[in-house]
C-alpha cells in the first residue's frame, strides 16, 4: 500500500532538514502557523482582549493597543475604530 503524504508534506520535509525539528514537530508547528493566520478578525480582537486583560492591562489600554496591531497582521483588515473593537468583544 503507498504511503499517503498530506498537502503539507514538502513543507514539512524542508523543515526537517533545515531545522532541528522532528517529523511530528515540523507538522504541530505548520498547523500552528496555519492556524493563526487563518484566525478572523473578530477572533483576533476577542483572543488579543482577554490576553490584555489577564496581563492587568484595562480597556483603554487594551483597545488601542489592539488598533495599534491590527494593521500588522498578515492580511490587515479595515482599520476599524475603538468602538467597533468595543462591539466586538461585547457585542
Amino acid at each position: 500500500m503507498p504511503e499517503r503524504r498530506s498537502s503539507h508534506d514538502d513543507l514539512i520535509d524542508h523543515l526537517v532538514r533545515s531545522t532541528t525539528l522532528q517529523r511530528g514537530e515540523a507538522a504541530r508547528v505548520i498547523l500552528d502557523v496555519l492556524a493563526y493566520f487563518d484566525e478572523t478578525t473578530d477572533g483576533f480582537v476577542r483572543r488579543r482582549h482577554r490576553e490584555l486583560q489577564s496581563g492587568g492591562l484595562v480597556n483603554t489600554e487594551i483597545f488601542e493597543r489592539i488598533a495599534a496591531e491590527l494593521p500588522h497582521r498578515a492580511v490587515a483588515p479595515p482599520e476599524l475604530s475603538l468602538r467597533q473593537l468595543r462591539r466586538i468583544v461585547y457585542g
